[in-house]
């Protein structure tokens, strides 16, 4: 926990909805790598040679593409880094 989580923690019950908006503004993420992430990868996929592509198209291909790199990691934790 970071020390701003641990003040609004210790004064929750002086503090209830002051802790719990707290609480909702501090689990958000400081940076925002995964939205870069996901922006890359639909720039990627509608590239100037697919600019004809559908909207429902390219969030398919970007859903594939999302499967495919969590089934790669999973196998990958399955047989370990040999």
């Amino acid at each position: 926990m970071t020390a701003i989580y641990e003040n609004w923690y210790a004064r929750r019950e002086q503090f209830p909805n002051l802790y719990r908006f707290a609480r909702d503004i501090l689990c958000i993420p400081g940076s925002a790598v995964a939205v870069e992430r996901i922006f890359s990868g639909g720039r990627d996929t509608a590239s100037l040679r697919r600019a004809s592509l559908k909207a429902e198209t390219i969030q398919a291909l970007m859903v594939v593409k999302a499967q495919l790199r969590m089934a790669r990691i999973a196998i990958i934790e399955f047989l370990g880094d040999d």
